[in-house]
């Protein structure tokens, strides 16, 4: 059985198995991931405020403006944003400083409102509003998704590939955080608090604008495999070595089971 513990660190699970296709060393990811999961983190907290999703359970624990307060939470929140920037220029990276300058100039783009941030801000904006699919898919590209491509182009960044190849990462990444989302939205429709760790049915009672509301539950599943299908087409130049990819790709995907 799989449970939502095992969810966690995804992100980072991710951008350490696009690394191991351009051979950047372990310490320099676990680094970079350590931001990324900083950024994370801080928009749950955030997620779960009262003035947001208002959810009081957040991986199996009382959500922290449950536990701690909602001005703890908001400072927390805060404080995790910022540290992402503060582990990324740290010392301990070794990379050059234009380096680390890309990077957070890139996880700086996934998290305003380009990126989670923007996403967020649509997402309750479009409750309880016929939204098309289209917008559906746009708005979880940027809740979701940014923070996805930030880990998938983060080793190119390292390595000072070409713009274009960056940017088919990116893409990558786009279409890596939307599975994520899909199989989450699939989760709350079906799932339960155990496997979750959070309330499930909320986006129905809510009146979310998710794929599942448009295409049905069976239909979202087919799309979702279509994703994989994509994703592991733009691969296949990595051969096995996108075996580790591949894999994370169809757990993310079917962990609810």
């Amino acid at each position: 059985m799989v449970c939502f513990q095992e969810v966690r660190k995804i992100r980072s699970k991710i951008l350490t198995d696009i690394g191991s296709l351009f051979k950047i060393k372990y310490k320099s990811l676990i680094i970079i991931g350590s931001a990324v999961e900083c950024i994370h983190a801080y928009s749950l907290i955030h997620d779960d405020l009262p003035c947001m999703d208002n959810d009081s359970i957040r991986r199996g624990k009382p959500s922290t403006h449950i536990k701690f307060g909602e001005s703890t939470a908001v400072l927390a929140g805060n404080s995790l944003l910022t540290m992402a920037f503060e582990i990324l220029s740290h010392k301990d990276l070794n990379l050059s400083e234009k380096t680390k300058n890309k990077l957070i100039n890139k996880i700086s783009e996934s998290s305003g409102h380009l990126g989670i941030a923007g996403g967020q801000f649509l997402d309750l904006s479009y409750e309880h509003k016929k939204v098309s699919s289209k917008r559906v898919v746009e708005m979880e590209i940027k809740k979701t998704g940014k923070l996805f491509s930030f880990c998938c182009v983060a080793p190119l960044i390292v390595k000072n590939k070409s713009k274009k190849e960056i940017k088919k990462f990116e893409n990558i990444g786009a279409d890596i955080g939307l599975l994520f989302q899909v199989a989450d939205d699939l989760i709350d429709h079906k799932g339960s608090l155990l496997r979750a760790g959070k309330k499930t049915g909320k986006d129905r009672k809510k009146g979310k604008a998710t794929l599942i509301s448009l295409l049905g539950y069976k239909n979202t599943i087919k799309y979702a495999n279509k994703l994989i299908f994509k994703i592991n087409t733009k691969l296949k130049k990595y051969g096995s070595n996108s075996r580790n990819l591949s894999k994370t790709l169809e757990y993310i995907l079917n962990r609810n089971k």
